[in-house]
């Protein structure tokens, strides 16, 4: 969600391992062969504990066909998992060719993903623009999210309300479209009311061009004054196994006690959570923001491998990719929950997909939990750029 101009993440993708920036890795470094010793040791640890009462036998395989079902954001219907397409055109690394993004995202209409997400300042542009061309066929079929807030002439964050009424046009038009299901405000700009905020994007559903509206990065104090205005049908913050700050800062009870939908980006951790990530893992900081993050540095991602770990084991007796226990995990969470991991490419897809497969009992929830709470996550989410602008009103 805010990039260079300004830095955006707004979701996250299944990115190094989507392939955005080439891994590269080192030789082996003492501090590498450290940081084995010590994953193997954990994973000695993990097969003792919460495991031991599990059974043996596959949840599900990446494989297996299971139809997809829906969920409610609001009034809005979307799949159950979204797809994240703002990794496809930027963030993470070099935009994608064109016709490797349009196939990655009609492959998931195929699939049964009715809900994707995007942003006008994704690019910047490029990415509403590829979203639009690729579900133009399928329009009816869809419901597309975008978001508004920044200001990319001036630069910063711009949610007044003749600002916010100049770009649905545009976004509309790149996203070939008449209406737009879902718009989010980006981020939340403090110089401007929310109240006021809402009162525009009231009038934009009164006149069609919006049928829902959606907050990204809120706090549960901005959530509620917005819903006072004006019904909101999505709240997007980063939400994953490792990120847990929604559950703390009261966003996840302020959505269920007003029936409001929650969509996390980041639902495998930025890509880490998938295992394809280490601390050997050397992303380009020219074209991928994670770089500057606190979390991706190299001590770090090697300090929370342990979280990878948890992870992984627990797939080991389900026959479940680490991403695939991650995304099981934040579904099973909250059945207004729709986690939108994003990739460029399709076996990365298929495996993001597979985990509509997987129901997780209440014991296997406690026991990826208690493994969870032994453990300390290392770096903040993001910089202290990004952090500034993430309303943590109260």
């Amino acid at each position: 969600m805010n990039h260079p101009e300004p830095k955006d993440i707004s979701m996250d993708k299944h990115s190094t391992s989507a392939g955005p920036a080439p891994a590269i890795h080192r030789p082996l470094s003492r501090r590498d062969l450290l940081v084995g010793t010590a994953v193997a040791g954990m994973g000695l640890a993990l097969n003792s504990s919460s495991w031991a009462a599990l059974p043996d036998q596959p949840n599900a395989n990446t494989q297996r066909s299971t139809p997809m079902r829906t969920r409610k954001l609001g009034t809005l219907e979307v799949s159950e998992i979204g797809a994240g397409c703002m990794s496809i055109s930027a963030n993470y690394g070099p935009p994608a060719d064109r016709q490797q993004g349009i196939q990655v995202i009609r492959t998931a209409v195929e699939k049964g993903v009715t809900f994707f997400d995007t942003a006008e300042v994704y690019g910047p542009y490029t990415n509403e623009d590829l979203v639009g061309e690729a579900l133009a066929p399928f329009r009816n079929q869809v419901a597309i999210a975008t978001k508004f807030g920044f200001d990319l002439n001036a630069g910063g964050l711009n949610s007044r309300p003749a600002h916010i009424k100049q770009v649905v046009e545009a976004s509309l038009k790149r996203l070939r479209t008449d209406r737009i299901d879902l718009y989010y405000q980006h981020r939340v700009d403090p110089s401007v009311p929310i109240e006021d905020v809402a009162g525009a994007i009231k009038d934009l559903i009164a006149q069609g061009k919006v049928l829902h509206f959606g907050l990204s990065e809120a706090s549960a104090k901005t959530i509620r004054r917005a819903h006072a205005v004006q019904a909101v049908s999505a709240v997007q913050t980063e939400y994953s196994f490792m990120e847990r700050d929604a559950e703390r800062n009261g966003v996840l009870q302020a959505c269920e006690e007003l029936g409001i939908g929650f969509v996390p980006w980041g639902p495998v951790g930025m890509g880490y959570l998938t295992g394809k990530v280490d601390a050997r893992t050397v992303l380009d900081p020219k074209t991928d923001l994670r770089t500057g993050f606190d979390r991706f540095s190299a001590e770090n991602l090697a300090a929370n491998r342990a979280v990878v770990e948890v992870l992984r084991q627990f797939g080991v007796k389900k026959n479940l990719s680490p991403a695939q226990v991650a995304l099981a995990w934040l579904m099973a969470q909250k059945p207004w929950i729709v986690p939108i991991p994003g990739t460029r490419r399709l076996d990365h897809q298929a495996e993001n997909l597979g985990a509509v497969a997987v129901q997780l009992t209440p014991i296997e929830l406690r026991a990826l939990d208690a493994e969870f709470a032994k453990l300390k996550v290392h770096g903040g989410r993001m910089n202290a750029e990004q952090m500034r602008i993430v309303d943590q009103s109260v």
